[in-house]
Order: C-alpha cells, then sequence, then structure tokens
C-alpha cells in the first residue's frame, strides 16, 4: 500500500507541533528530509528518550520516506546537550543515507523555520511552507509512527510524553492517546500545589490546562507542574487587548525584542518594536502593516527577555494574529530573504534561557518510566489541523484497541482509533470514551 495511505490510515500528525496530519507533507519537490529531535524547549526529554531506547524504529519510519520520496538523504538532528549524552557526533552516519545533524544549544532551535536554516544552510521563504525549498520535517516520534504503521500494522494508539517540571521524579513515560491527566498524575503520585499549574507543552510556548479535565492528546509532548510565580507562567497570563493598549504609550522604542527576534535574525520582515506601536485599526484598514505578525514563531524571547517596559510583544502580535485569521490574511513573500550577520551572536543560550523562564532548577535528565495503562480515556475528534473526525461507533459499541472509531472527513482530515479495549460513549461529535 502507498505510504501516504497507510499514514493517513494509522492517523498520525506531527508528534510535537500543532497536529498538522503527516500525510500531507509527502509532496514531490524535497531532496532531504529533516527529523526534528531538537527538543526545543527546556525539561522536554521525549525525543531523548526514544532516540536511546527506539532508535532503530525511528530509523526505519525515516527509510521509509526516503524511499517514497525518491530522496537521498536524511537529517536528525539534535542539540549538543543530548549528542553528549547519546555520544554521537555531528556528521556520524546511522544508516544508508540517514546523518546526525548536531545543533547549537539555543533557544528556540527546534522552530522549523531556525531548524532548516542550521540544519541546511536554507531559508524558507516568509510564509512558505518548507517544502518551497526542498526540505520536509517530521519529528522523532513522528517517524517512530511511521515505522508502526507500515512494520507493525500499528495505528497511533499511544503517546509518549515527558512529565516533569516541579515534581519530585521527573520521568518520561508512554501512555494511551486519550489518557486523563489526572489519572496520570495519580498513577505516578504527582501532587499539583494550589501555588502550581500544569502545562501541555513547553514552559515557553505550553498551554495552562486545567489538569482536572484535561487528556493526552496525538500533540501533548509534556505536561509539567510548575509555579504560578515564576516568568514563564505570569507571560501566560497577560491580557492581549490590554497589552495592546499599553504598548502604545509605553514602548521606548528601543527595538531590543526585534534585535534579538529568531525569525528576524533570519531575514524575516517581522519587526515586534514596530508591531507593538501600531494602532488595533490597522488590521482593518490598513493590514499590510501587522500582516507580518503572521510570521511570528511564537517563542516569546521578545516578551519574556527582550523588553526594559514590562510591555509583551507577543501577546500584542497574538491579537493581531487572531485578527489577521479572521480575516483570513497572512504574509506570504516570493523573494528570497538573508539571515542577518548578527545573528550568530545573538541567539540566546538554552541555559540562559532556562534561567530567564524561572525553571533552571527543575530541570532533570529524565529517565524512561514505563508504560502507564488506562481505565478510561477520552478520544477527541479534532486532534489535527484539518476537518475533525466523524464518528462511526456509537454510544455501548464494545471496541479492541485499534479499532477504526471515527473516520476521515474530505479534504484534510485523519481518523481516530481506540486506545484501549472497552465500551464506546460518544459526545456531540466532539469526542468519543471508552471505558474498560
Amino acid at each position: 500500500m502507498d505510504l501516504k495511505i497507510k499514514m493517513k490510515d494509522a492517523g498520525i500528525v506531527g508528534a510535537g507541533g500543532a497536529g498538522f496530519p503527516s500525510y500531507a507533507k509527502l509532496a514531490d519537490g524535497a531532496d532531504v528530509l529533516v527529523i526534528n529531535g531538537a527538543e526545543c524547549e527546556p525539561l522536554l526529554y521525549t525525543d531523548y528518550i526514544l532516540l536511546k531506547r527506539e532508535l532503530a524504529m525511528v530509523v526505519a519510519g525515516i527509510t521509509l520516506v526516503l524511499k517514497h520520496l525518491n530522496v537521498e538523504k536524511a537529517l536528525l538532528c539534535v542539540k549538543d546537550h543530548t549528542a553528549k549524552k547519546l555520544n554521537i557526533k555531528d556528521g556520524d552516519r546511522i544508516s544508508e543515507g540517514v546523518f546526525y545533524k548536531i545543533l547549537p544549544d539555543v533557544y528556540p532551535m527546534g522552530d522549523e523555520i531556525s531548524l532548516i536554516y542550521q540544519a541546511t544552510g536554507r531559508v524558507v521563504k516568509p510564509g512558505n511552507l518548507p517544502i518551497s525549498a526542498g526540505v520536509i520535517v517530521y519529528n522523532v516520534e513522528t517517524c517512530l509512527n511511521i515505522a508502526s504503521a507500515v512494520v507493525k500494522g500499528e495505528p497511533v494508539t499511544k503517546k509518549w510524553l515527558t512529565v516533569g517540571g516541579d515534581i519530585s521524579n521527573p520521568r518520561v513515560v508512554k501512555v494511551p492517546v486519550g489518557t486523563k491527566v489526572f489519572d496520570l498524575f495519580k498513577a505516578l503520585n504527582v501532587n499539583v500545589l494550589e501555588t502550581h499549574v500544569v502545562i501541555d507543552g513547553g514552559p515557553s510556548m505550553g498551554k495552562v490546562i486545567n489538569y482536572e479535565n484535561a487528556v493526552v492528546t496525538k500533540t501533548t509532548k509534556s505536561l509539567l507542574v510548575l509555579p504560578k510565580n515564576i516568568p514563564a507562567i505570569e507571560s501566560k497570563f497577560i491580557d492581549g487587548e490590554k497589552s495592546i493598549a499599553r504598548a502604545e504609550t509605553a514602548c521606548c522604542q528601543c527595538t531590543r525584542c526585534t534585535d534579538i527576534c529568531p525569525r528576524h535574525l533570519l531575514g524575516y520582515p517581522i519587526e515586534p518594536h514596530k508591531l507593538v506601536r501600531t494602532a488595533k485599526s490597522a488590521v482593518k484598514f490598513s493590514p499590510d502593516l501587522v500582516l507580518p505578525a503572521t510570521l511570528c514563531c511564537g517563542c516569546g524571547i521578545c516578551e519574556t527577555l527582550a523588553c526594559c517596559q514590562g510591555i509583551s510583544p507577543k501577546a500584542v502580535i497574538n491579537e493581531y494574529k487572531l485578527m489577521l485569521g479572521k480575516e483570513k490574511l497572512r504574509y506570504v513573500s516570493k523573494d528570497d530573504v538573508s539571515p542577518s550577520k548578527e545573528r550568530e551572536y545573538r541567539m540566546i543560550p538554552s541555559l540562559r534561557w532556562e534561567s530567564v523562564l524561572g525553571v533552571k532548577k527543575f530541570d532533570k535528565v529524565c529517565e524512561y518510566a514505563g508504560e502507564i495503562n488506562a481505565d478510561s480515556v477520552e478520544i477527541m475528534l479534532r486532534q489535527h489541523i484539518g476537518a475533525p473526525s466523524v464518528p462511526v461507533v456509537k454510544t455501548g459499541d464494545r471496541v479492541s484497541v485499534g479499532d477504526v472509531i471515527a473516520t476521515a472527513q474530505d479534504g484534510l482530515s485523519l481518523p481516530q482509533h481506540a486506545s484501549i479495549s472497552g465500551v464506546v460513549t460518544v459526545y456531540d461529535n466532539l469526542k468519543i470514551t471508552i471505558d474498560r
């Protein structure tokens, strides 16, 4: 069967990003495959554990993609600190056509655009997809899932993730998709104090969740328990609209947020210091003024490190993104851009970024704690970019692990599969619960 169909039928998405259906990335025009194992954010060790324990399956997935695309080279990218732990060097050959690429320990090196430039020397034109530069990017776990689908015939029913932060024993676990976070924490004896919150994702770009009703999805890379009073968390409660109003008067135009913006340093026409002083009405009357906001990767450097006035350029930019999204406007360039000569000297060391966020003391190298079972799961029907899955089961049906419980719609969409065996309950075409 065609690899693209296999990947779609298995419900494979980008395992650490926004949930783009992985089959849709298999397009003509690529001449290099880049595998993202950078663990962009602090405190995350999921990819490290996968490379330590499941390298053969990861490489099997990479090889399948290379063969399908008729591409001869893949670069498995990891940061220097991970390379040291795994005792690997830049350029080491893993298998036919697959090589390690060692990245500097800087943030946000896992950002797709920064990763592509660091690994290949190519800059993706602003607003364009990586394929426009001849590159396809997959996450380490995505490659593992590709191999599992083809070699073992297994759809995506399990998720690898880091459980860490301000807890006594951070670790990496493997759980059924749809596992309730509350149940997982109970199984791992993780206690969340009233002074703390839980983040789905990394401390910089992850989202605060209600751990009592949240579930693990196909894109959950980590669950972090962190104090509310550290910069990483305080920034997540900034009001975007108030930030716009405040920025118009408080910004001193020092340009520091622009000077160290990773996308700006790659030559992208995004200048946060100009965006923070632009009137909100520009989205409606002069959208070109704020259109570059759609080029922001959301790393938060401008917010947590750059501004001396306590303004959040990130919050301002996020508001513009929402407004532009409603108008279906985004920046797309046909022109090439060139990285700044200052880029090498303005990148943010990972250890410094941990200190800025207030999470350095919580960074402990994780080990694998095994597979955690679940007695009940909630499979969300929208775990990917595109149209949500459509239930093909009804309340009261009995299913087994791997059974299709929801199919893909026409266009960009994916199916969902039972991650445990049990009895189904369908809720308003939003989720499917399975109880053992």
